[in-house]
């Protein structure tokens, strides 16, 4: 018996951008060209404020004569704010699709997983980790669903940030590690371009990047991460899993002061932890081919 794909099921938030306008004006409001898309791909781009900071980090799905904007759940009301407030004089309609759900699939030949009922169907590229999302009214696939938490616990080994959470009003977007993948650097002028720009020439240099930690034992969200010289942040995410080896550990994510780079020892709330390099191998649920 080899390891198989695995499922879970979560709420996701949609946002449908339509109208004759609609390409043209998301092409100047969005880091991503969606030139590069065909209908029925997808891809991740950041909607940002002109100063630069994060307003929405979402994936983009071009769809017939619209586009499909599906992101972390709880988030949609300011994706829509941040594209209402600038469309001026276009045609361009932008509503909330409700009800709809993701089918994250992960693992061993999860790419290969056929999804059904799944407007859309988007391979995910999480650092050590083979993937489908699914995403739809009520998508449904032939994976094996389990507990939420193993989603949960792959994300943070990833180190794949999570809106509310790695991503915040305050977020500079090369903080969460999410430029390569959702910004180009060949495309036209958008709202909030020139830190990005900025950042990017000066080699990704940033106050606060968003780092992997891995606990000798569970730690808690918001408990603070120091070293010998003091406080260097506070965890965002954190969850319990067990190493390659089935070893207990605790995962978390953090922005930590830029002078901590992987291999460094720090203490979270008092628990010895080190700083690594994602992806962290991690023991998977029991589901079998």
């Amino acid at each position: 018996m080899s390891p198989a794909a695995w499922a879970v099921r979560t709420p996701r938030d949609v946002v449908r951008v339509g109208g004759p306008d609609a390409t043209t004006y998301l092409q100047g409001q969005l880091s991503q060209d969606l030139a590069a898309l065909r209908s029925g791909g997808s891809a991740w781009t950041l909607a940002l404020e002109p100063r630069g900071r994060v307003a929405s980090w979402f994936r983009i799905t071009a769809s017939g004569d619209a586009w499909l904007c599906d992101l972390d759940a709880g988030h949609a009301d300011a994706l829509v704010e941040r594209l209402t407030r600038f469309r001026l004089r276009v045609a361009v309609d932008i509503d909330t699709v409700t009800g709809w759900q993701m089918i994250a699939v992960r693992g061993p030949g999860a790419a290969g997983v056929t999804g059904r009922d799944a407007p859309i169907a988007a391979e995910v590229t999480w650092p050590g980790f083979e993937g489908i999302d699914l995403v739809g009214p009520a998508p449904t696939c032939d994976a094996v669903e389990v507990d939420p938490v193993w989603l949960e616990r792959a994300r943070v080994a990833a180190a794949f940030p999570r809106l509310g959470a790695e991503i915040t009003p305050d977020t500079i977007p090369a903080e969460a590690g999410v430029v390569a993948a959702s910004v180009s650097f060949t495309k036209g002028c958008y709202v909030g371009q020139e830190l990005v720009a900025r950042i990017d020439s000066r080699g990704g240099q940033v106050p606060r990047p968003v780092r992997l930690l891995v606990a000798d034992a569970p730690v808690d969200p918001a408990s603070p991460v120091t070293d010998a010289d003091g406080e260097l942040g506070v965890v965002t995410s954190a969850v319990a899993a067990s190493d390659h080896r089935g070893r207990p550990v605790g995962l978390a994510l953090a922005p930590l002061a830029r002078r901590v780079g992987p291999g460094a020892a720090v203490e979270v709330a008092g628990v010895a932890a080190r700083v690594v390099e994602p992806p962290f191998a991690i023991t998977g649920p029991a589901v079998s081919a």
